[in-house]
């Protein structure tokens, strides 16, 4: 058995939703869930740790629904990739978390025409599946890199165990171990 730390299998890439420059010092990347209570706690954190970090820190969201525990995850994690298509990933990523507790198709209308999405693209993508495979892509590169839980962070390419609040993620990536595998 190794004790090494798993490692992020897919790196970074042209596909992935990534907030900050690609080739900042620090990827910060994140298998998350919309309808976990988890990654809606941690969404803050996440916030807080990248304004601190400014531009020394890229952060990756990558789709992990969790199905079986989560039945409207799989929804929205499509609704996130329509929006996307429309230019606007991470408006939806943050309405997703701020409003976990709503997340029926009624209510993915709405927070798409509170975004400003043509509605009707909106609506035929996530009718049609179009963004389901672009899912399934991120869940089974999560499975290959070791993901069983939501959220799991990689802190440049490293899976990082510890806690997700700020000042804990924000040790994690000034410590040497993180910071001397990008």
């Amino acid at each position: 058995m190794s004790l090494e730390t798993p490692r992020l299998t897919v790196p970074v890439g042209p596909r992935d939703h990534i907030l900050g420059a690609a080739d900042a010092p620090v990827i910060l990347l994140e298998y998350g869930d919309f309808q976990c209570p988890h990654c809606g706690a941690a969404h803050p954190e996440v916030e807080r740790v990248r304004r601190r970090m400014g531009k020394r820190m890229a952060f990756v969201y990558r789709h992990f629904p969790l199905t079986n525990l989560h039945p409207r995850a799989q929804s929205a994690a499509e609704a996130a990739e329509a929006a996307g298509a429309q230019g606007r990933f991470w408006d939806m990523h943050d309405i997703l978390y701020e409003r976990q507790d709503a997340l029926e198709d009624e209510d993915l209308l709405t927070y798409a025409e509170e975004i400003g999405l043509n509605l009707e693209r909106f609506a035929s993508d996530l009718v049609s599946g179009t963004h389901a495979p672009r899912v399934r892509n991120d869940f089974m590169s999560g499975v290959r890199s070791g993901v069983n839980g939501t959220p799991t962070f990689f802190i440049n390419g490293l899976r990082y165990d510890g806690s997700p609040d700020a000042g804990s993620l924000l040790a994690a990536m000034s410590s040497h171990a993180f910071t001397a595998s990008h």
